[in-house]
């Protein structure tokens, strides 16, 4: 029963549905953000930005991974990097929840800490500025807040995407 699974899950590190999937995903996320940020004016702190900026690297290795999903090297080297990615994602989003909760207590400025020379926040700033203090995020339904439903979707990115790396390393070959 194991055996199929890691195969499933080598199938899976290979097939273009699932990078297509982190594509969609972080797209979705993001357009999500700038609904709540424009269109509503719920106003991103530097933890949400800093979640976003995550994001946006997940769908660029995401598009990596698409288009190299065939090369052993580079789809591994993309499937450590999103696992990497959704490390620090689940950090940021723990972060930003016990900001909410009040059981972290951090100071948030308004500086991403980014060298001077990736000025991201200056080059689009409609979707990198911050423009607020952390402390809150939106309710989004049913008294479930934005950081809640951030928290458990990084939690779900890592499992998966480290269940995927791993199986790639499985061998499930019978020995001779």
């Amino acid at each position: 029963m194991f055996i199929q699974i890691f195969e499933q899950l080598k199938c899976i590190s290979q097939s273009r549905w699932y990078w297509l999937m982190y594509i969609v995903a972080g797209i979705s996320a993001l357009a999500a953000a700038l609904y709540y940020q424009h269109v509503l004016e719920e106003l991103p702190c530097v933890v949400c930005i800093q979640i976003r900026l995550l994001i946006s690297l997940l769908v660029i290795v995401s598009v990596i991974g698409l288009l190299s999903r065939n090369k052993r090297v580079v789809n591994s080297l993309a499937h450590l990097s999103v696992v990497i990615i959704a490390i620090s994602f689940v950090e940021r989003c723990y972060l930003l929840l016990g900001t909410e909760k009040g059981f972290i207590f951090s100071d948030c400025g308004f500086s991403l800490g980014l060298p001077a020379w990736f000025a991201i926040e200056e080059w689009l700033p409609w979707l990198y500025r911050i423009e607020t203090s952390c402390g809150y995020t939106p309710e989004i339904i049913f008294g479930i807040t934005m950081a809640e439903i951030l928290m458990v979707m990084s939690v779900m990115l890592f499992l998966i995407s480290f269940s995927v790396f791993a199986a790639i390393f499985v061998n499930t070959k019978p020995e001779e």
